[in-house]
């Protein structure tokens, strides 16, 4: 079995692992990312950004990640396009393995990621990007004067639908129960807030539109009555879910299974950095994501110089 040494191991090739990358190997550390078979990230599925800083005009998101990949690739980053099947890091160098192979590294750098979690319901794939999204803060400006439907009850809905109620002409939340989980001042500020209108105890069975979102088809639990509803965008917010499964019992995670930071970007491992929204379940944004991959690449060399592997 193939064993390959780097000085640096990244796991996860979003916007974290890619800056990691590129401080990694700017800094003449032989770099590694293991990208996925699915790379990129998040951004793979958006449509225009227009929220990170230097594109003023926006820029979609595979072309944002494809300029990050070639600017890591420029400064010597290796790259390979499969998944990571099982990592172990009870020695230094740890190991990867991907497929039949194992690949060493003096320290690992997990930007894995999480992905939202999804409605599976007809039209939601098609339709990501083009009305569908998972983030009002990257994509409600985009709806300015439109009508926005949020999918969810919790603090994470909430928070969507009162973002997406600064630019959206009305905005309205669908509930599966008959009362939100949200805390109680989130249900406030909802409540309170004149373009959030509810509708309780439903469930949306199918996103509409052809080219973009037209509307959605919901039933209601308790009477099943169906009806379609007009919007222009729907934003799902039931959760999010870390890309942590290889990791478990390897690195300490929290009870929702986001790795725990120790220090700055350090695990519970010594050698073991994570950057991005596999820890961060707060911001979720480029942004971050491409400061902490920043941060763990310069805490890795750090911690390279030091000799602190042994």
């Amino acid at each position: 079995m193939e064993s390959k040494l780097y000085d640096i191991v990244i796991l996860g090739s979003g916007p974290a692992g890619l800056t990691a990358a590129l401080y990694a190997s700017r800094s003449e550390r032989k770099t590694l990312i293991v990208a996925g078979i699915k790379y990129g990230g998040q951004l793979m599925l958006t449509t225009e950004v227009e929220n990170y800083p230097g594109f003023p005009q926006g820029i979609l998101g595979p072309e944002l990640m494809e300029k990050m990949i070639e600017q890591a690739k420029r400064f010597g980053t290796e790259i390979i396009n499969d998944d990571a099947t099982s990592v172990n890091f009870e020695k230094n160098p740890f190991e990867v393995s991907v497929s039949e192979k194992i690949y060493r590294g003096r320290s690992v750098i997990i930007a894995t990621g999480a992905v939202p979690k999804l409605l599976s319901v007809p039209g939601e794939e098609k339709l990501m990007g083009r009305g569908v999204s998972t983030c009002a803060p990257c994509d409600a400006p985009l709806f300015k004067n439109k009508v926005g439907l949020v999918v969810g009850g919790g603090d994470s809905a909430m928070e969507e639908a009162l973002y997406l109620s600064k630019f959206a002409e009305k905005v309205t939340v669908v509930h599966r129960r008959d009362k939100l989980k949200a805390s109680k001042i989130m249900q406030q500020r909802a409540f309170a807030n004149k373009k959030i209108s509810f509708i309780w105890d439903s469930i949306v069975e199918e996103i509409l539109g052809d080219q973009k979102v037209t509307g959605v088809k919901i039933n209601n639990l308790k009477t099943e009555k169906e009806e379609k509803i007009s919007c222009d965008a729907v934003f799902i917010a039931i959760g999010h879910l870390p890309n942590t499964e290889i990791l478990k019992g390897h690195i300490e995670l929290d009870k929702k299974g986001y790795v725990v930071v120790k220090n700055h970007t350090q695990t519970n491992v010594l050698g073991v950095f994570v950057a991005g929204d596999v820890h961060d379940h707060v911001y979720r944004q480029v942004a971050t994501a491409v400061g902490f991959g920043c941060m763990a690449a310069m805490d890795a060399e750090k911690y390279l110089e030091e000799g602190d592997n042994g």
